[in-house]
């Protein structure tokens, strides 16, 4: 697409509507092709992806043969392909480094990309701190309603690391609202959590003391029963694997010897 440059001087405007997004024709107006384009990179801009996940995606994660990061991938294929026809959430349950995050976000990258839908990443402990500077802050600052309104209306929302954050009743009450706003309004919700549910006979992962259920409450995690698909996932801890890796290729290479 030809671009010309504008008078400010920015070289991205397009000549064909110069900038404006729209195409006159006599009486009607019509989308530029530049405009769907835009928009994508507004979505990704107000995505939040936080930039140590700003890589991920469906192309670059690796399942290594391993049948339950391959289905985790498939599920979260799948998950795109029936947007916005289907709803329901997903909920990602394992260790850390086992890929919960790089799959969340290759879902909202995709979605932004082939459905044009709004998404935003959330890491719910910095969320709360946000809302606590509200607190201490005049009255000319954002108010709490300010920094959740994005949270509860955003199309796709990702939770990452639910459970993580110390439990209080404040806490419980800030996330009770969140998820039961966005449930009655069918948002749709992708949670990632390193806390598991009590053992089933169909999983082999190891059980922690402390489940989800006990972090957030019995009336919340039902309520994700409903909301989300649950997608437990038994890998390694990839970052640790990594830096085995790299400890033993460090150890491997032949040291200078001193004369």
């Amino acid at each position: 697409m030809d671009m010309v440059i504008g008078a400010d001087g920015d070289s991205s405007v397009c000549e064909r509507c110069g900038g404006t997004g729209w195409i006159v024709i006599g009486e009607d107006a019509y989308h530029c092709d530049c405009h769907s384009g835009m928009r994508l990179n507004q979505l990704e801009r107000e995505a939040n992806i936080p930039a140590r996940y700003s890589h991920c995606s469906f192309l670059n994660f690796k399942s290594d043969n391993n049948t339950s990061l391959q289905r985790g991938l498939e599920v979260a294929k799948d998950f795109v392909n029936m947007y916005p026809a289907n709803r329901d959430g997903l909920l990602f349950m394992g260790g850390c480094g086992v890929g919960k995050t790089h799959l969340a976000v290759g879902i909202i990258e995709e979605i932004i990309a082939t459905k044009g839908a709004s998404c935003l990443f959330i890491d719910f402990r910095s969320l709360l701190e946000e809302i606590k500077e509200t607190f201490q802050t005049s009255s000319e600052g954002p108010s709490e309603m300010d920094i959740l309104g994005p949270v509860l209306e955003t199309d796709v929302i990702i939770l990452d690391d639910l459970g993580a954050e110390k439990t209080s009743e404040w806490v419980l009450d800030r996330l009770g609202f969140i998820i039961n706003h966005r449930y009655n309004h069918q948002k749709t919700m992708i949670i990632t959590t390193n806390f598991l549910d009590p053992k089933n006979e169909k999983s082999n992962l190891e059980r922690a003391t402390e489940t989800l259920e006990s972090r957030i409450g019995v009336r919340l995690r039902s309520r994700l029963y409903e909301m989300c698909k649950l997608v437990e996932i038994d890998a390694e801890d990839f970052r640790k694997k990594t830096a085995k890796k790299r400890a033993t290729s460090r150890s491997g290479r032949p040291r200078n010897r001193a004369y």
